[in-house]
């Protein structure tokens, strides 16, 4: 169907896109707004303009090969095209190679790799490079005797992996970061490679303007409603069906678009689950639901004038608190994931200044002595696309909307999975299978089965 569809549209896409890219209809010069309206047809809609949902787009039409010659149409639809509340803009920035589970490694060794080389892939001719300011000091892990056990052999994952990392002894930790108390640490991680972090504005950025030179549409709208094929059938309760239309609501308007489509992307992060809520959707089909919840996350800055040098590595407690260097000397940012039972409510991005007055400031000032001393700077709250189920991301193809693929639920570590995450489903769409990483067990299989995928790395 895509490929019919694919030929049906061709002629359409080639009256709106300029031959010499230079502007007209249909096409966004990068660094514009998106269009205020979505086109009434594309052959892919991807749902969530964040990094992964751009990443989705532009490895749509990098890969698209033969279908080249149709001129591929990709729609991104962002409901918050100032990017207010979005993940990817609200995260700490990092990027590291120390997780459990393979898939997340590889994904991570894949990103590292692509933004090593950013500007091939990203670059647009006559725009300046892509700087995306990373600082390779590593991610340190701390460990209690109780998980000592733990993260030797989660090391020794890693490193099957090809991963750069060392285990360091309390004697060691001393003498490499002589700031740190390392009582009650037994063992810590420490990489030596392709680990720090990076600004993720200029990354999102990065993908949307290469994509949006590429052809790639866009439009500020909410996805609120669909149209299937069981809309239009008899039987009550079909095996499967396909999407036919999505329904795009304009931003401050009554107004929808609809959109027929051959293929849709779920890449709308924290919401990606209340995605298959939507209107229109057989609830008999959408079993099981998608396990993705908004968790909401705080940020905080301060200053130290005696805390480590810029040298210090994005440090990970054993407690869970977190911190790295932000900027300029003295400068910090850090937070830490409430236990289960003390999520706080996300139905706005308010910060809770007490949490880290009471609960991430005594953890910290212990592991560091000089922090006992700092002065709060400033703060912000952000979404995890939070998968309850096992933490980890859900891609692929829907096992009874046939056209659907998902590409969310990262819990925390979605910026830096993106260029892998984005790859991956493009692969699955224009090719059927995976060719650059063998991510089948991050699917659909294992919420059917009820079979989660641990990952004892979610920070």
């Amino acid at each position: 169907e895509l490929g019919q569809t694919l030929e049906r549209m061709a002629q359409t896409l080639r009256d709106q896109l300029p031959a010499s890219g230079s502007g007209g209809r249909g096409w966004i010069p990068p660094g514009t707004h998106p269009d205020p309206r979505p086109p009434d047809e594309a052959d892919v809609v991807v749902v969530g303009g964040g990094v992964v949902g751009w990443s989705v787009a532009y490895w749509l039409k990098v890969l698209e090969g033969w279908r080249r010659r149709h001129g591929m149409r990709v729609l991104v639809v962002e409901r918050d095209p100032m990017y207010s509340r979005a993940s990817t803009v609200l995260s700490a920035g990092g990027i590291r190679q120390q997780f459990s589970l393979r898939e997340n490694i590889q994904m991570s060794r894949f990103s590292a790799s692509f933004l090593r080389d950013i500007n091939k892939y990203l670059g647009v001719p006559n725009e300046p490079p892509i700087d995306i300011q990373f600082r390779p000091s590593g991610y340190l892990f701390l460990a209690s005797p109780q998980n000592a056990a733990e993260l030797e052999a989660t090391v020794q994952v890693q490193r099957e992996e090809g991963v750069q990392v060392t285990l360091l002894s309390p004697t060691q930790l001393k003498e490499k970061f002589p700031w740190m108390n390392t009582e009650d640490v037994a063992v810590a991680s420490y990489g030596l490679e392709d680990e720090g972090w990076f600004d993720p504005w200029t990354l999102l950025n990065a993908f949307r303007r290469k994509a949006t030179s590429l052809g790639v549409l866009s439009c500020s709208g909410d996805v609120r409603a669909f149209v299937t094929s069981t809309n239009h059938m008899m039987p009550s309760a079909p095996p499967s069906a396909r999407i036919k239309y999505v329904h795009v609501h304009m931003p401050d308007s009554l107004e929808y678009q609809p959109v027929a489509c051959a293929i849709v992307v779920n890449a709308a992060g924290a919401w990606a689950g209340k995605l298959l809520e939507a209107e229109g959707l057989p609830r008999g089909l959408c079993r099981p639901p998608l396990p993705i919840q908004p968790r909401k996350r705080y940020v905080f800055t301060w200053h130290c004038p005696n805390g480590p040098d810029l040298s210090c590595p994005f440090f990970i407690d054993t407690s869970g608190a977190y911190f790295r260097p932000d900027g300029s000397a003295g400068n910090y940012l850090g937070g830490m994931s409430p236990p289960e039972e003390e999520e706080p409510d996300p139905s706005d991005l308010s910060v809770d200044h007490d949490y880290f007055q009471e609960q991430i400031w005594p953890r910290l000032a212990r592991r560091v002595p000089a922090f006992e001393s700092l002065r709060v700077r400033g703060s912000w709250a952000g979404y995890y696309d939070y998968n309850t189920f096992d933490q980890n991301g859900v891609l692929g193809p829907h096992p009874r909307l046939e056209n659907l693929f998902s590409a969310a639920g990262f819990s925390g570590h979605g910026l830096q999975h993106a260029p892998a995450a984005g790859r991956a489903v493009a692969e699955l769409v224009l090719r059927g299978r995976y060719e650059t990483l063998d991510l089948r067990r991050l699917g659909w299989d294992r919420l059917v089965d009820g079979e989660p995928l641990q990952e004892h790395g979610v920070i």
